[in-house]
């Protein structure tokens, strides 16, 4: 079952043209200057797209699980769940799982918003997204996807979604941002994970208290109940109001007007 609703994999891809560039070495102190302009100019699309989302719990996981799989169906009831918590969910803005989350969501009658990326195959923004925005980095992309949510729900996934899932414990463990509830769904798929976590501990690599930084769990009340009480009771989430758009400055809140 699982195999016919899973897309084959992209063809080997080469880096382009700017990438290979970006990564290179040094340039000119011109040619320098222009590539942190376009990091900047990813910054601040990001930043005025996303400014007024509300918390947003981010779902990880694979582009490549589709409709009727049953890691797909489980991140669309994990999309609609979060709504039911007052969450706006937020994802990579593309396909597979992150499509399912913004379905469930969408569904629920909550927010959907989304960080594409742009890649050499065109990872197409999914329909379920009130607003998104394509950064061309992914270090930008990282940055955004993680500096608006509370809460990190990991579903199955390959190696982008590790990165993530590594990137989101590497700062809560080093304290660049606030013990935020980790919630890895399928406890069979990420088994082999924390039984590396184990052996990291063994050898002294990795502390035990690390382990406790997220919860594995099958169960999609029980990874609400941990993000209701790791979140929201102890952030006052209900109580929190951000500040209002500013219309002199073409702001507007999530639900005014759907942009890309």
């Amino acid at each position: 079952m699982g195999e016919a609703m899973t897309a084959s994999p992209p063809p080997p891809i080469q880096p382009s043209e700017a990438d290979r560039y970006f990564l290179e070495g040094p340039h000119s102190r011109l040619n320098e200057l222009i590539i942190l302009f376009r990091a900047a100019r990813d910054f601040i699309r990001g930043f005025r797209m996303l400014h007024f989302v509300g918390p947003c719990v981010t779902v990880f996981g694979s582009a490549r699980f589709l409709e009727g799989h049953q890691y797909y169906e489980l991140a669309r009831e994990v999309g609609r769940a979060l709504v039911g918590l007052g969450f706006t969910v937020m994802t990579g803005g593309g396909p597979g799982i992150m499509e399912a989350a913004n379905r469930g969501a969408r569904e629920a009658g909550g927010r959907s918003v989304g960080c594409n990326i742009t890649l050499a195959h065109e990872q197409v923004p999914n329909a379920y997204l009130d607003r998104h925005v394509t950064c061309h980095y992914f270090f930008v992309r990282k940055v955004l996807l993680f500096k608006y949510s509370y809460a990190f729900v990991v579903l199955p996934g390959g190696l982008g979604t590790l990165d993530e899932l590594t990137e989101a414990l590497t700062l809560i463990q080093t304290g660049k941002i606030h013990q935020f509830p980790v919630v890895l769904m399928g406890g069979s798929y990420w088994q082999p994970f924390t039984d590396l976590l184990k052996e990291m501990v063994a050898v002294g690599s990795v502390s035990a208290t690390d382990l406790d930084l997220f919860l594995v769990t099958d169960s999609v009340p029980e990874a609400m109940a941990h993000i209701d009480h790791h979140a929201i009771r102890r952030f006052g989430l209900t109580r929190r109001k951000g500040p209002p758009p500013r219309r002199w400055l073409w702001e507007e809140a999530l639900g005014e007007r759907s942009k890309s």
